[in-house]
């Protein structure tokens, strides 16, 4: 083998003994490298460790909480009532001045609008609640209708006046009766003509006591008129006009009535009446009677004539029945009604209506007490 093998030899051992010794160091590099690395690694992970912890204790800590630890109002200031006096002082500078007068415009008309409303509930004349009558004086006056009291159920409109006598008509029937009152002061009377004329019935006067010196009398006409009826086959009833003063004397009245009504006690079908008021531009025996004074009397006439087997009945215009008696101690009683009006407006339940005093009647002479009734007494 010459030298420069052996030159080679050992030139190109030294070099692969070199490489090596580069591979060698390369790889304690890289070993370094990866230690430093994994430290790294590992400091992060117990940051994110103790982040989590944190965030675990904080949780924990949240759960404590009390409800006071929430209060947070009082972090805010408290609100304070404006003073009206400011209040009225911005809103007056904030409106408009137009939009300000409308709006009050606007209130007035609707205070306006309730007074009205308020006035028509509170008004007698609307309300449904009061009637009107005349007292004897002229004056008027608005009177309570007492809901304990039967009313009457009439229906006008179903009325019919031929001939200046009214007929109360149903489905076309005729369901009233034609009446006329008579006494002495109906001077000469033609019954014939009054039966030719429509009449049904007569209310004949069958007596009076003096408004001064209380002497009872009977009228100088009945016996005449009863009888005139009776023959021209006219249903009749009777009336007495009082000025008692005490139930004894009404008891008197009643009884004067029937001793004179004995010889026709088989033809009065129709009531006798109570007929008791004031006299006219004169002073009358009764002006001191209270009204339950008056009451009393009235009651005592109507229970004598009803014990004698006659049906009882009491005459009076609308101040008189609505203010001189109580009603509700006569509901036993028929009622005739005088009001002397196209359609009367007495609330309460009647029998009879004399509705003209002054009538044209074929019959009589002078002018006629004009009445209707709707019961048919005759036929009972």
């Amino acid at each position: 083998m010459g030298p420069s093998v052996i030159y080679m030899i050992v030139g190109v051992s030294a070099f692969i003994l070199i490489v090596l010794l580069a591979v060698f160091r390369n790889n304690d590099k890289k070993s370094g490298g990866s230690e430093y690395l994994q430290e790294v690694q590992r400091q992060q992970e117990e940051a994110v460790q103790e982040e989590e912890l944190a965030m675990q204790e904080e949780e924990e800590t949240a759960t404590k909480l009390r409800a006071e630890d929430l209060d947070f109002w009082d972090m805010y200031p408290e609100e304070t009532e404006e003073p009206e006096e400011e209040k009225k002082t911005v809103e007056s500078v904030n409106k408009n001045p137009y939009t300000e007068k409308a709006e009050k415009e606007k209130e007035k008309d609707k205070e306006a609008e309730r007074q009205k409303e308020e006035e028509e509930r509170n008004d007698p004349a609307t309300d449904g609640k009061h009637t009107l009558i005349t007292n004897r004086d002229g004056s008027e006056e608005w009177v309570l209708i007492s809901p304990y009291l039967k009313k009457n159920t009439y229906d006008f409109t179903n009325m019919e006046d031929k001939a200046g006598l009214k007929r109360y008509m149903e489905n076309g029937r005729k369901t009233s009766y034609v009446g006329v009152d008579i006494s002495k002061h109906t001077g000469k009377i033609y019954f014939p003509s009054l039966k030719a004329a429509g009449v049904d019935y007569v209310m004949i006067r069958l007596g009076s006591r003096g408004y001064s010196t209380g002497q009872i009398t009977l009228d100088e006409n009945f016996k005449e008129n009863i009888e005139g009826a009776i023959e021209a086959q006219l249903d009749v009833g009777v009336y007495f006009y009082s000025q008692a003063i005490s139930q004894d004397e009404a008891i008197q009245e009643a009884n004067f009535v029937v001793q004179n009504l004995e010889p026709y006690r088989g033809k009065v079908k129709y009531p006798i009446a109570f007929n008791m008021g004031f006299v006219s531009n004169d002073k009358s025996r009764i002006e001191g009677l209270s009204r339950e004074d008056k009451t009393t009397v009235t009651v005592s006439f109507l229970e004598g004539v009803k014990a004698a087997g006659y049906v009882p009945m009491v005459y009076g215009d609308k101040e008189w029945l609505l203010k001189e008696v109580d009603l509700t101690k006569l509901q036993d009683f028929d009622v005739w009604l005088s009001q002397e009006e196209d359609i009367p407006d007495y609330p309460y339940l009647y029998s009879m209506w004399q509705y003209d005093t002054d009538g044209v009647l074929n019959g009589i002479d002078g002018g006629a007490d004009l009445n209707i009734c709707f019961v048919g007494y005759s036929e009972r």
